[in-house]
């Protein structure tokens, strides 16, 4: 028996074939989306340029070279994406960038999905006050704008980049406990729940072992669409001074110094503001393809 059709068999003879073949599947069904592809390999070039960045950059990203001669250098073969006013190779600005954007989105991801599945998971199990006390708290959360509630975190915690993933987070898991809530809802009167609470399990066990695993999907899903919005939230931050600090290249802030030249030198502000766009894109198209493989609600 081949490898395909040891994954592709309807009867699968151990957990492990089973699992191998549904992952098999779901990247067979993936990949007839082109635009989802697109997307994946928008996000593996992120993480390799990310990874890479000291080998690909040609230049210095925080230094720059004599502010008499290499100032606000169009683009050309020396310098890809022209220079900016401190005559910094904003190729390689924009590439260390990439690192400083992968972290962000990873930290925030890794932050604020346990919280925002514990929230939802222990409301929707439970019900009653529990269920009312936590939602009325994420109702708080997300009657402000994300943008706007992270501004005020971040004032209140001071700028820098650590502050703006701590403020981010905070202002992202609401989202991933109404959800989560609404699948444990749908979950928690299953025959399935019930065979493991008569079985003995406590609520921690059935919550944590049980219902998260079969919330995760949905969640990641969501998860995937907001990098974009992560991504964005961060550069509003960088742009407003609030981020990233000089020197370090981020692209919110490389824009925020590059718009007192777009007039005449757009390159300065074009570029970094270019990453961002592709970055985002490539999240949402990867998203979307995702919801499409992993969400059943979704399958036709």
């Amino acid at each position: 028996m081949s490898r395909r059709e040891w994954l592709l068999s309807d009867h699968p003879t151990s957990r492990r074939q089973a699992r191998a073949g549904q992952t098999y599947r779901t990247w067979l069904a993936f990949r007839t989306n082109r635009l989802a592809m697109v997307g994946l390999g928008i996000v593996v070039l992120l993480v390799l340029v990310a990874v890479f960045a000291n080998a690909i950059a040609p230049y210095n990203p925080l230094s720059g070279g004599d502010l008499r001669t290499e100032r606000l250098l169009p683009p050309s073969a020396a310098h890809l994406m022209g220079t900016d006013e401190q005559a910094r190779d904003i190729f390689s600005r924009v590439v260390h960038g990439a690192r400083l954007t992968l972290m962000v989105v990873a930290l925030v991801a890794v932050i604020a999905t346990p919280i925002g599945l514990l929230v939802g998971t222990t409301a929707g199990y439970f019900g009653g006050w529990v269920d009312t006390v936590l939602m009325r708290l994420t109702d708080i959360f997300l009657a402000f704008p994300r943008l706007i509630l992270a501004l005020a975190f971040v004032a209140a915690l001071g700028p820098g980049i650590e502050n703006a993933i701590i403020a981010i987070a905070i202002t992202s898991w609401p989202p991933y406990a109404r959800l989560a809530r609404a699948e444990t809802l749908t979950i928690r009167d299953t025959d399935y729940i019930a065979a493991i609470r008569l079985q003995g399990a406590g609520p921690a066990r059935i919550i944590w072992g049980h219902v998260v695993p079969l919330c995760l999907s949905s969640v990641i899903i969501r998860v995937t669409l907001d990098m974009a919005g992560i991504i964005l939230t961060a550069a509003g931050l960088g742009f407003l001074g609030l981020g990233a600090q000089p020197p370090q290249p981020e692209w919110g802030a490389m824009i925020a110094s590059g718009r007192r030249f777009l007039i005449d030198f757009w390159w300065v502000a074009t570029m970094p503001g270019i990453a961002i766009f592709v970055v985002s894109l490539g999240f949402n198209l990867l998203g979307d393809g995702l919801r499409d493989v992993l969400d059943p609600k979704g399958l036709k």
